[in-house]
């Protein structure tokens, strides 16, 4: 089994796209915007990632006239994206509109948009997928392109379909008569909302295109990983935190979620630094996707635990 890597002329209405694929999975990612990885599926299976078709999930205004230019506008798209914590509005929200230049690797490709001259900062992802498995390696860059010192985290956010849940292992260490746990709560978030569980061992997170309100939460993930279970498939997504050592955004989170009606993202973080002008911050991720096993009782830990023991 081998990696193929070619540009089709259009994928929905994103225009160009670079497909990397073997005989196990497929990836497309956008050249004319972004970029994006705006489909991610096996062979056979559901596109996991949601696509922002209409163009629904947009930012403008006055702040973003006077930062970016007249008329500047993010997208969404939907997708995968690289963005840098803290969050701020408009300097995390950059238009990312313009054609993306990319190169070819071994079993991938790596995507360098010009560099963010507002923000100082250049960023970049690559892509290497596996010979023969439903499984590809994400690499996102960060570098200072600005002339003094920058703090920031690299941000690595998956915005994915609709109508699946979203499992989060909760750390399970004794550490006695100490905390192990540490989570940070968004101020519109509402713990008794329904499409959250929280229990001793797993979180798990309900996608509704039906809710009305926003909800976001955050945890110190020691485990390094996270799960979406949506229509046929099992997208699993892990990483390499620096717990408990490591210094993180948003008191000290590597894994944040959130969900409205259009989506739910699953998102990891690297570590808090300040970057000397030309350093740059990796941050690296795998995914894999995987058979859905069947349902599962989301508010229940012994029946996730039996879930997760199916996966392939």
């Amino acid at each position: 089994m081998a990696v193929t890597v070619t540009e089709i002329p259009s994928y929905e209405n994103y225009g160009r796209c670079v497909r990397i694929a073997n005989d196990a999975a497929e990836a497309l990612i956008t050249v004319d915007v972004g970029p994006r990885v705006i489909r991610f599926a096996r062979a056979g299976g559901v596109n996991i990632m949601f696509n922002d078709l209409p163009r629904a999930a947009v930012s403008e205004g006055e702040d973003f006239d006077r930062f970016y230019g007249a008329g500047a506008k993010f997208y969404n798209y939907g997708g995968h994206r690289m963005w840098l914590s803290p969050e701020s509005s408009p300097e995390t929200y950059y238009p990312d509109n313009a054609p993306v230049p990319y190169e070819t690797v071994e079993n991938g490709a790596v995507f360098t948009p010009a560099p963010q001259q507002e923000n100082g900062v250049a960023l970049q992802i690559e892509i290497r997928m596996d010979p023969a498995a439903p499984s590809m390696d994400v690499v996102h860059r960060a570098t200072n392109t600005g002339t003094g010192p920058k703090t920031f985290a690299p941000w690595a956010l998956t915005v994915l379909d609709q109508g699946g849940t979203e499992i989060i292992p909760l750390n399970t260490h004794d550490t006695g008569l100490l905390a192990n746990r540490t989570v940070s709560i968004w101020p519109y978030a509402d713990l008794r909302d329904d499409r959250f569980y929280f229990g001793r061992r797993f979180a798990t997170l309900r996608q509704d295109p039906a809710a009305k309100a926003a909800f976001k939460i955050g945890f110190d993930n020691f485990a390094g990983r996270g799960y979406y279970a949506v229509g046929d498939t099992v997208f699993i997504k892990s990483y390499f935190p620096n717990h408990p050592n490591g210094v993180y955004p948003d008191n000290g989170m590597s894994f944040e979620t959130y969900t409205s009606a259009l989506f739910l993202e699953l998102e990891t973080l690297g570590e808090l630094k300040s970057m000397a002008p030309g350093e740059t911050a990796e941050h690296k991720e795998n995914w894999r996707v995987v058979p859905n096993p069947g349902p599962f009782d989301a508010r229940n830990d012994d029946a996730i635990a039996a879930f997760l023991d199916k996966l392939a």
